[in-house]
């Protein structure tokens, strides 16, 4: 069964002009040789296979993050800024993880960020003409897992102890000791 939204009504449809895009009220937070930098020391070593976890964190703390003890990054982990990121102590960043952080990210102590999941702090106004952003941060509290391949979107907050089910998508906060699944899919006779 697929699920149509269809309560927007014609009002709410925008036309755009993207050549008119602005990225007002985006602040990236560094000069422009420091994103440089950042995106040639992400490519060539801190993503790559070979690259030992202790000079994974040594360079996501060179580059402004704050990244406690006992943290683990896999390879292939994809960080937009990090300098908008803060990781507690003692936690897992799966492989392939892909951290969009144009707002501030923080991950808790004991969190368990599984394989190819997204946490995506940047979006779009579908109602502004130049489709601005319409960012937010993300802040994942302690004693969380977020299974393989879920996607937790901007502004969201989710309480400790929680469990994000593999493929989930969060659009909204999600409260202590609170478990969420992925809808499951139908069979078609």
């Amino acid at each position: 069964m697929r699920m149509r939204v269809t309560d927007f009504g014609t009002h709410d449809c925008v036309d755009w002009d993207l050549s008119k895009f602005s990225g007002a009220g985006y602040a990236k937070g560094r000069s422009v040789l420091v994103q440089i930098a950042w995106l040639c020391v992400s490519g060539a070593v801190f993503t790559r296979w070979w690259c030992p976890n202790k000079i994974r964190v040594l360079i996501l703390r060179l580059f402004g993050a704050s990244v406690g003890e006992g943290v683990l990054i896999r390879h292939g982990v994809k960080i937009h800024w990090p300098w908008k990121l803060s990781i507690g102590n003692n936690t897992w960043i799966g492989e392939q993880v892909w951290i969009l952080n144009l707002e501030p990210v923080s991950i808790g102590s004991n969190v368990c960020v599984s394989q190819d999941v997204l946490l995506c702090a940047g979006s779009h106004d579908r109602k502004s003409s130049t489709f601005e952003f319409d960012n937010g941060p993300i802040r994942i509290e302690d004693q969380v897992w977020i299974a393989a391949r879920a996607t937790v979107l901007r502004g969201v907050t989710i309480g400790h102890h929680s469990t994000i089910g593999a493929t989930a998508l969060v659009t909204s906060d999600v409260a202590s000791c609170e478990t969420v699944l992925a809808a499951r899919g139908s069979s078609r006779a």
